[in-house]
């Protein structure tokens, strides 16, 4: 009737009227939370009580330029090695912990240790106890902490290094009841969620701070582990955080973990 061919007519965009205060918050939990990918980032909206799936905040993580981090392909090796022994699996809270060292360096140069420890079933991290050498009479005031805190697990999983072998240590824990379980030598794999745990630890946070002091470091690397287990989405675990999965299952946590060990 106009004489307008059919070409020229175009629908008029729409927006939602949320749509401004959805991306600023994307934008918001983005910048926070570097090494979170959108679908994390949705599980943390939908806790905030935003009614979105993921597929609308793709489409608004791809539109604002946002980084997918790439995803790691899975691997089936936490309970077969090399096809010679079947790895523990953890069945209950408090069934299996796992412990470890990550290091890292201050401004300085000068390297300091963390010591690592976790529940293998619930995914909390228990505590991280750091200082500028950490030998096994440090292991040993960590770990009575937290059995005073939580009670001794059933078993402790660790590496071979010498603070954990040491016969201190392993006398100590057979006293109280605890086994140990000691992977192969050159098989980080079998430690797999402490493993785990160990990069998230390193990618999202000591690969993207730079720490002065000791204290500093102490510090922002509580909030970490504070974070890490009330607030950040364990995709694993149904996309609740640590903390709300152990409470889920009848488990009460510390509000504090941190050991402190001095130079």
């Amino acid at each position: 009737m106009l004489r307008q061919h059919r070409s020229t007519q175009r629908k008029a965009p729409r927006t939602r009227d949320d749509e401004a205060a959805l991306t600023a918050d994307i934008v918001d939990l983005a910048k926070r939370h570097g090494r979170y990918g959108y679908r994390r980032i949705t599980a943390l909206l939908r806790d905030a009580g935003w009614g979105v799936n993921h597929k609308r905040v793709e489409r608004i993580w791809r539109r604002e330029g946002l980084k997918v981090p790439a995803r790691q392909p899975r691997r089936g090796r936490l309970w077969l090695a090399d096809g010679s022994c079947i790895r523990l699996r953890p069945e209950r809270p408090s069934h299996v912990w796992a412990y470890d060292f990550v290091e890292d360096r201050t401004h300085d140069g000068r390297k300091f240790r963390i010591l690592t420890v976790i529940d293998e079933f619930t995914r909390e991290c228990l505590a991280l106890p750091l200082g500028r050498k950490l030998r096994s009479d440090d292991v040993l005031a960590a770990l009575t902490d937290l059995f005073i805190t939580h009670g001794p697990p059933e078993h402790i999983r660790s590496d071979n290094g010498p603070e954990f072998i040491a016969n201190v240590v392993k006398d100590w824990l057979g006293k109280i009841g605890v086994r140990t379980l000691y992977i192969e030598k050159a098989s980080p794999w079998e430690n797999g969620y402490n493993e785990s745990f160990n990069g998230k630890l390193r990618d999202e946070l000591l690969n993207g701070e730079i720490f002065y002091t000791l204290a500093e470091a102490r510090v922002l690397i509580e909030a970490w582990r504070r974070d890490y287990n009330e607030s950040r989405p364990h995709m694993a675990l149904g996309n609740i955080p640590p903390r709300e999965y152990a409470l889920q299952a009848g488990v009460s946590s510390s509000p504090t973990g941190l050991t402190e060990v001095e130079s």
